[in-house]
């Protein structure tokens, strides 16, 4: 079967989005503008990423199943932990001594991904909407426990999983259901009266769309549970409405949508290093649109086949790209045969 460009296209835009809202961040505090795009970023961003992993889940649950998820994610994550803890001390980043089970900036995803697919293999066995309304009830409830926090990122990985399980029910029809041109036109007035309402709610705590701190934490320990159940519905409605402006068509872009991991892997040695270092600044327009014009470049290059030559060993497990370019390289030394 064909691959459906939509997907990647999706993730494309998506992991962008990741990188951009990363770049402007320490920028929040000192503009509502700033903070307002952050935060509408963030409605949505990571939950969209999440219900496409679900969507190109298995869940089999066998043994060779588990075994190639441990290759594939626990594996690289804590390769990437060491790296990053190293890279931290290098570059004077205060905080760098995390341990293995405190999951090194964007490394939670990885750790919290393997988890999804092992709480999937017995999700799976319940009908959609019960299975669904199941993993909200728990997500609400861990809230309430101050110890699930950060470590093993174990409160984003209860929090994000119905953003998982619901990709994993969703059929391809029923996301083309929000290409409709009715819902399109819904969708815009939406997308702005989110953006509306954050800018006019600037003491919004960020930690509620990163969902690693419990209610405690946030500030409304008694009702926690309804404000994450609000945030659950409005990260809903913001994921159809952003997919529904997501081009079904193949794009210049759409090849690099596969390679997002490693544009998600990598990207937090720039990131990291232009905030230790205090480089940028965003005085007027300009410098936005530089900011955004860096992501870009950012996500350009990492999604690019050297990079993803010389990280494919560490992050695959394979080098196949090396390979073929070793191969190649080889068969154009060698003399054509005369006939």
């Amino acid at each position: 079967m064909e691959r459906n460009a939509f997907f990647d296209n999706a993730k494309f835009i998506l992991i962008f989005l990741v990188v951009f809202g990363h770049m402007i961040q320490p920028f929040t505090d000192g503009s509502t503008t700033i903070n307002t795009l952050y935060m509408w970023i963030y409605t949505f961003h990571m939950p969209a990423f999440i219900l496409l992993a679900g969507f190109f889940a298995k869940g089999s649950g066998n043994i060779s199943y588990i075994l190639n998820l441990i290759k594939k994610l626990l594996v690289p994550y804590l390769i990437f932990q060491l790296i990053y803890t190293g890279y931290y001390f290098i570059i004077g980043k205060s905080g760098w001594q995390n341990d293995l089970f405190h999951p090194q900036w964007a490394l939670w995803f990885l750790f919290s991904l393997f988890c999804w697919h092992l709480l999937l293999y017995w999700f799976k066995k319940i009908p959609a909407v019960l299975s669904i309304t199941l993993a909200v009830q728990i997500g609400l409830i861990v809230g309430y426990f101050g110890e699930i926090g950060h470590t093993f990122s174990l409160s984003r990985t209860f929090v994000f999983f119905p953003f998982f399980l619901a990709g994993y029910w969703l059929t391809e029809k029923q996301v083309m259901l929000v290409k409709r041109k009715a819902f399109k036109v819904i969708s815009v007035g939406v997308m702005a009266a989110i953006a509306f309402a954050i800018y006019y709610m600037p003491d919004f705590n960020s930690g509620w769309l990163l969902a690693s701190k419990s209610y405690g934490d946030l500030g409304m320990s008694e009702y926690g549970g309804l404000a994450r159940l609000a945030v659950y519905i409005t990260a809903a409605i913001m994921v159809a409405s952003v997919l529904a402006w997501i081009p079904k068509s193949k794009q210049t872009f759409t090849k690099l949508g596969t390679r997002t991991l490693y544009v998600y892997l990598l990207h937090g040695f720039f990131i990291q290093y232009f905030r230790q270092i205090d480089v940028f600044k965003i005085n007027n327009l300009v410098d936005f649109v530089g900011l955004a014009a860096i992501s870009m470049g950012i996500v350009l290059l990492l999604s690019s086949k050297p990079v993803l030559g010389i990280w494919q060993p560490i992050i695959e497990g394979k080098a196949s790209i090396m390979k073929k370019a070793y191969h190649e390289k080889i068969s154009k030394k060698q003399p054509g045969t005369e006939s």
